[in-house]
């Protein structure tokens, strides 16, 4: 049996929340891209909308409420080397906080390290592979 044989795809919502030139990110803990950094998201449950799983994910993350929901992009993400082979196909939206003066909270720190807001033009490294991807093609999350 190759690598990743009868696995099925999953579909992941991620959020860029945008807050002037910065973007939310949080420094995961998993199997899949331990120590890198991720946007809030997760995984699409049956019969959930896109806008739906994208606020009840971020709230369950990080504690904040967000709104103007708007979907961005499609990428389709095999991850061939992780410990267990898995695909992904990731819809990323984009969306702005309630209360722009809420702070997020670190709600799930056995997944992630915690949350910061980073400027666009000076992101972390080392990014989550689907998100440095999209990065080095240009993609602007602002658009």
């Amino acid at each position: 049996m190759e690598a990743g044989e009868g696995a099925t795809p999953r579909v992941a919502v991620v959020v860029f929340i945008v807050k002037g030139n910065s973007v939310l990110l949080g420094k995961r803990r998993s199997s899949i891209g331990d120590s890198t950094f991720a946007l809030p998201g997760g995984h699409l449950e049956f019969g959930e909308s896109f806008e739906g799983c994208a606020a009840r994910e971020v709230m369950e993350e990080t504690g904040v409420e967000i709104e103007k929901m708007k979907l961005l992009t499609v990428t389709n993400n095999v991850f061939k080397e992780a410990p267990k082979p898995s695909h992904y196909v990731t819809v990323f939206m984009r969306a702005t906080l309630v209360d722009p003066n809420q702070d997020p909270e670190n709600m799930e720190p056995e997944k992630c390290d915690g949350w910061g807001w980073y400027d666009w033009l000076n992101l972390p490294t080392p990014l989550f592979w689907p998100l440095e991807k999209m990065v080095k093609t240009g993609f602007n999350p602002f658009f």
